[in-house]
């Protein structure tokens, strides 16, 4: 078994009605897409497993290392748990438009429904245009009854709550809560492995053909949380050098990490790391591998690689594990 490193995959990249350019044009995503709304770094979804890009294992699948290298891979308490399923989605998006209005189900909604795990998440929101909004829950008390009283009436963005973003603004969604990225906004975003999403309006927005896109509102309703405390902003620490925890959940903890000079690090957790690269560009070395990664870039270290190092003048990386 050859011995793992520090992974890189080839992004899978997802063409939205609403999304834009700036995935090209700014993160250097190839692509001949019209509209990529979504670059998967890191996937395991059914249909979408990432595959390996670089170094000696590069071709294979994250579902291969998976089962070829199980705890080493994913650490011994993930692997008893998710087993060959990798825990996280890893994202970058870009809204060029307003995605729709939205919401996920919880595990055991998801679990009884579609057979999948729910969807928590986080955005960190890296660009945004002047004056663009994220939507993240209501902007006032809510009830089922008044929220489908606006919902029939075609008035439902009365009631929800808009959020001028600027770069840094990073939020907590939990299961439950409606929200939606807003035009002109690029996140990265770390969710549960889950592709279950209930649209319930989309802006009466129509594709090529005329056709307006699916809504689940009949699913939706069970599945919002109309009682949920306005705690979707995430307060964090920038001390450079340092990890900075912003989300901690039970399926993730993503912490904010400023590097400036030379960090020799240390993974205490029974965890692989993931290394989202939001601004500038980074070292990573370990098991005498050195991987590089700029803005735009997702890195993963396997549970095994106990002590690397990050060299950088000046990035700003996302690290997260479970």
């Amino acid at each position: 078994m050859s011995q793992l490193y520090p992974l890189k995959f080839n992004p899978i990249l997802k063409d939205k009605i609403w999304g834009g350019q700036k995935l090209k044009t700014l993160l250097n995503k190839q692509s001949n897409l019209p509209n990529i709304g979504e670059s998967w770094e890191i996937s395991d979804v059914e249909g979408d497993t990432s595959i390996v890009s670089n170094g000696s294992l590069a071709g294979q699948s994250l579902k291969e290392l998976l089962e070829t290298y199980k705890g080493d891979l994913i650490g011994e308490k993930n692997y008893k748990v998710f087993e060959n399923k990798f825990p996280l989605l890893i994202k970058f998006i870009d809204a060029k438009q307003d995605l729709s209005i939205q919401l996920h189900p919880n595990d055991e909604l998801a679990a009884e429904r579609h057979n999948s795990f729910g969807k928590t998440e986080m955005w960190y929101v890296f660009q945004a245009d002047e004056d663009s909004n994220l939507i993240v829950g209501f902007n006032q008390d809510m009830t089922a009854e008044k929220y489908l009283e606006h919902l029939e009436n075609k008035t439902l963005t009365k009631i929800l709550n808009f959020d001028k973003v600027q770069t840094g603004d990073t939020y907590f969604i939990e299961v439950g809560r409606v929200h939606a990225i807003g035009a002109g906004v690029m996140v990265a975003e770390i969710q549960q492995t889950s592709d279950i999403t209930y649209r319930v309006y989309d802006w009466d927005r129509v594709d090529d053909q005329g056709n307006e896109r699916e809504l689940h509102n009949d699913l939706a309703i069970d599945a919002i949380d109309f009682d949920m405390p306005d705690n979707f902003r995430v307060t964090y620490d920038k001390t450079e050098n340092t990890s900075n925890e912003m989300v901690s959940c039970p399926y993730f903890t993503t912490s904010y990490l400023k590097v400036t000079e030379p960090l020799k690090k240390e993974n205490k957790e029974d965890s692989f790391l993931i290394y989202m690269c939001v601004e500038g560009d980074a070292e990573i070395s370990a098991n005498g591998v050195t991987e590089s990664i700029k803005k735009g870039e997702t890195l993963l270290l396997p549970a095994a690689i106990k002590n690397f190092e990050i060299k950088a003048k000046d990035a700003t990386l996302l690290e997260v594990y479970v």
